[in-house]
């Protein structure tokens, strides 16, 4: 398969922000191809167009299904395994949100929980102790957050982050201010002349 600019661009970029998140160059980079192409590819279609080893694309296939990133389909009439993702960018979000708490959040507040738990936590200087219940709060508070937000469907979560984005604003004073009240008619004036100033619905 013969990658547009666009695609090239996309998939290389990728593979370079993978790396940032502590995720290996080609496993990211096969996630975006699948993404980008939309359609479901063998692992020699993959190989031949990213220019990697079988055995590399072999490795980060099953590395992206333990993610829950990639499923196996089948063509009919064709006895190879093909490997496809999800092209809704929201339940992408989903799975990694879910499966990173899985793997690095909850893991984490349970050590906290033991370790605030034991009765040598008491035996820590005092500001020491606040800090690691500080650390257990915010993360319990995140993961919290996160189960809710998981729960939510879509286009549910897609209103919630839209709407969070304005309540942002409206805290920090971005929110444009409330329009004056008209001051009141006098016997004379032109009724019209209040109207023109009124915010349109």
């Amino acid at each position: 398969m013969e990658l547009t600019d666009i695609q090239r661009k996309f998939v290389l970029h990728w593979g370079e922000m993978g790396s940032m998140w502590g995720v290996n160059r080609t496993v990211s980079q096969i996630h975006a191809l699948l993404f980008a192409h939309g359609k479901p590819m063998h692992a020699e279609e993959l190989s031949d167009t990213l220019g990697v080893a079988r055995s590399n694309v072999s490795n980060s296939l099953k590395e992206l299904q333990a993610w829950n990133l990639v499923r196996v389909t089948h063509i009919l009439g064709d006895r190879r395994d093909y490997f496809e993702t999800s092209v809704d960018v929201w339940e992408l979000f989903r799975t990694v949100v879910r499966e990173r708490k899985e793997r690095e959040f909850d893991p984490t507040i349970r050590v906290l929980r033991e370790i605030v738990s034991s009765p040598d936590f008491q035996k820590e200087p005092a500001d020491a102790q606040d800090r690691i219940r500080s650390t257990m709060d915010l993360m319990s508070k995140l993961a919290t957050w996160a189960d809710e937000m998981l729960r939510l469907s879509p286009g549910t979560l897609d209103k919630v982050l839209t709407l969070g984005a304005s309540v942002q604003k409206f805290v920090r004073g971005d929110a444009a201010p409330a329009p004056t009240p008209a001051a009141p008619r006098k016997d004379g004036d032109d009724p019209d002349a209040h109207h023109a100033s009124l915010p349109m619905i």
